[in-house]
């Protein structure tokens, strides 16, 4: 990370915070060998106290959003002012003015960012995604509205972040990133948000007072890209040992996060603690009762702390102090003790859920405690030891399977409806829109729901914007969302203008790639990313082995873009779509290409594998070339990032070892390889990891094959952990900016692919 992009370590005000921080540098076993926070030059503003001066200035923290998200000329013509909640305490906004005078008043902050974006999107007509934007097309003078409307939260809960986000999505992205991803939040209407970066800051600090050195910590943290699966009890130690210097900037940024939040009157979501500890924790603090947790697909999971046992108590309070000192207060926090696995053993579940929640009550008095809701958790056992009225359930299955009855199943715990139509980070499209708007009226609409919110958890968020804007439009739209109208209202404004072709194009998406049921959460990825073999039908042995929906409907978008009118293609959403649409019709065609390549094999012609063959290396290059056109599709910003936060060469070099592993073998041989399977489960189609990782592993593979057909031999097996591990340990450079022209790249893919007609 760039010098002038550190962040700086925040300041917590207040003699209790100070007193905690104190005592933990005054414990036995010496201090935590990390500088006590300098204070920031300026604190951050109080969300809920509006300052004096101008109106403009009465919410401040959303004045400089709005700043950062508009252009000048634009940001001045609005006026941002508190205003009260609705019913029940709900948040709502209220949005009216004169042609270049938009007044917006919202119960918090972040809610007035809320009803500028539905300005921008009902009134202005343009858009604001994540990514991508059309602001170029606003006018000079922005419309008026002729009377007042106001929106009202549906739910009170409106969450965002998946646990594995800071991985997927970039555990080495700067501050500018970061408040990026703030303000689109907030402008989308979510108001609590995941903040995990920074961490391991809290363990780091209370385990020292339990017998650890600093060496020995910084040995057990993982790499930053691996950490949300540390935080789950999946794992330990992979990517690292962490450096002093970067346990501090990490926190220091996390800080900096939760400030924001708080500034904008959002929910910072901060990690609790259940209990995992390193190994010889009993040996260290007599009277523990620690129990190992087996493994978790092929990493050896870190030990279970007991909750109702002697010792955690004071552990937990160590933590919770800890975190407070850097990170300060907040109102909900996030555990999912025995996630995917682990091993109860002796412990009472019930006391141990119980244990959990009077350490976090006893340090943050009336929190939440949020619980991912996925495969068997939360358990009924658990939730039988705790007041669930003090828990939120962030389902992330609720747009899987039929007949869910989340009331029966969790006991009216209060819960979120969730998506996870993302895996690992995928650059693919489509999602169960159909499903999420369905659930979501009928949920809300049971006499008995306990349904208190919404959850966007996409493994990493930030690859698909229609998914987002829709997914968070549930929670402020009073009365069933139409999706035919929705989608043809999104094509409207995401390029700035009313277009036939883009209307076109959005309407071929909803019915294909945005229409798919419940047999899976996520999209089928392509199989230019697969590992080698020609039976394969998936990349990640977690996604669909085959098409979700008819290929043609993205052959047609393709199409429909590439006629949208010339005004409206300067964009940034444009280009966007245009590069994603193109790369997602050559990675649906690698399901046509392979098996004929397969065929071609079968059949021993060497001539018509080799003219197939051509075909697949010529498809590679087109969508190396189409992605190197849009930042958002370049392996080099990735490996680049995470370079930057490296005090040297040797970190420098582990840390990027640490982002590529991620992408490619995961982890060691036993996670990558059967039964756990995890290589390529990140796959993603990026200019440079196309050409330096996946082309030439298929190369080698048909060449195999090729030698194969000519001497009458069996292709030689090859290592393929070996291969993919020696790439992930390169340090090789890549581009950083993109490069080419999007709309003839596009074009391109469009002219050596099969029309739509032929896919039908």
């Amino acid at each position: 990370m760039p010098r002038s992009d550190r962040p700086r370590p925040s300041r917590r005000s207040g003699l209790p915070a100070l007193l905690a921080l104190l005592a933990l540098a005054a414990a036995p076993g010496g201090a935590p060998a990390l500088p006590v926070p300098r204070p920031a030059v300026a604190a951050a503003p109080a969300p809920a106290v509006p300052s004096a001066g101008s109106a403009r200035s009465r919410l401040p923290a959303a004045r400089a959003a709005l700043r950062r998200l508009l252009p000048p000329r634009h940001a001045l013509q609005f006026t941002l002012l508190p205003g009260p909640r609705g019913a029940d305490g709900q948040d709502r906004f209220t949005v009216s003015g004169r042609p270049g005078a938009v007044v917006v008043r919202g119960s918090t902050p972040a809610t007035a960012l809320t009803g500028v974006g539905w300005y921008l999107r009902n009134v202005a007509r343009v858009d604001i995604g994540w990514p991508g934007d059309s602001l170029g097309a606003l006018p000079d003078v922005l419309p008026g509205l002729p009377r007042p409307v106001t929106r009202t939260a549906l739910v009170r809960h409106r969450y965002a972040l998946n646990d594995t986000d800071d991985g997927y999505a970039g555990a080495y992205r700067t501050w500018e990133e970061r408040l990026r991803q703030i303000d689109l939040l907030a402008l989308h209407g979510i108001n609590e948000v995941l903040v995990q970066v920074g961490a391991e800051y809290p363990y780091y600090a209370a385990l020292r007072r339990h017998g650890y050195t600093a060496a020995e910590l910084r040995a057990w943290i993982p790499g930053p890209a691996h950490q949300g699966w540390w935080l789950l009890q999946n794992l330990s130690g992979f990517g690292g040992p962490v450096g002093e210097r970067l346990v501090e900037e990490r926190a220091a940024l996390g800080a900096r996060v939760a400030d924001e939040l708080r500034a904008l009157g959002m929910t910072p979501v901060l990690p609790g603690y259940f209990g995992t500890v390193p190994p010889g924790f009993a040996d260290r603090n007599p009277g523990a009762r620690v129990h190992p947790q087996g493994t978790w697909d092929g990493f050896a999971r870190p030990d279970w702390l007991d909750p109702a046992g002697p010792v955690f108590a004071d552990l937990a309070a160590d933590y919770y102090a800890a975190q407070r000192a850097r990170f300060g207060d907040s109102a909900m926090y996030r555990m999912s003790p025995l996630h995917e696995g682990g091993t109860a053993a002796s412990v009472d579940v019930r006391a141990a859920a119980g244990a959990v929640q009077r350490a976090l009550d006893a340090a943050h008095p009336g929190a939440i405690w949020a619980v991912l809701g996925w495969q068997d958790d939360p358990t009924r056992e658990l939730l039988s030891g705790v007041d669930t009225s003090r828990m939120l359930i962030v389902d992330g299955m609720s747009e899987r399977y039929e007949n869910l009855d989340r009331e029966t199943s969790w006991a009216h715990t209060p819960y979120a409806l969730g998506t996870i139509h993302n895996f690992g980070g995928h650059t693919t499209i489509g999602a169960n829109t159909g499903v999420w708007l369905r659930r979501f009226d009928a949920w809300r609409a049971k006499p008995d729901s306990a349904l208190a919110g919404i959850a966007y958890m996409p493994e990493a968020g930030g690859v698909d914007p229609a998914a987002f804007a829709l997914f968070t439009d549930l929670a402020w739209e009073p009365g069933p969302l139409d999706r035919k109208e929705w989608f043809a209202a999104y094509a409207r404004r995401r390029y700035g203008g009313g277009d036939g072709y883009a209307a076109a194009a959005w309407e071929a998406l909803r019915t294909g790639p945005y229409s798919t049921g419940t047999d899976s959460a996520q999209p089928q990825d392509g199989l230019f990313t697969a590992r080698p073999s020609l039976t394969a039908n998936r990349s990640s042995a977690w996604t669909p082995g085959g098409m979700r929906y008819p290929a043609a409907s993205v052959r047609t978008a393709l199409d429909a873009l590439l006629k949208v009118s010339p005004r409206l293609r300067g964009s940034s959403a444009y280009r966007y779509d245009l590069v994603d649409t193109a790369r997602q019709a050559l990675a649906n065609h690698s399901r046509v290409l392979l098996p004929r390549i397969r065929a071609a094999y079968g059949a021993e012609d060497l001539g018509r594998f080799r003219l197939l063959v051509g075909e697949w290396q010529r498809d590679e290059r087109l969508l190396a070339a189409v992605t190197g056109s849009d930042r958002h599709f370049l392996f080099g910003r990735w490996a680049a990032a995470a370079r930057s936060w490296g005090a040297d060469e040797a970190e420098r070099d582990r840390l990027e070892y640490d982002a590529r592993s991620l992408l490619t073998t995961w982890g060691a041989r036993t996670a990558s390889e059967p039964p756990s399977s995890l290589h390529d489960y990140a796959n993603r189609e990026w200019a440079g990891l196309l050409e330096e990782f996946y082309a030439p592993r298929w190369a080698r593979y048909f060449d195999s094959l090729d030698r194969a057909l000519v001497s009458g031999a069996a292709p030689r097996p090859v290592d393929w952990y070996a291969v993919e591990d020696a790439w992930a340990h390169r340090t090789t450079g890549h581009p950083t900016r993109p490069s080419g022209d999007p709309y003839a790249l596009a074009r391109a893919v469009a002219d050596a692919l099969p029309p739509a007609g032929a896919l039908a």
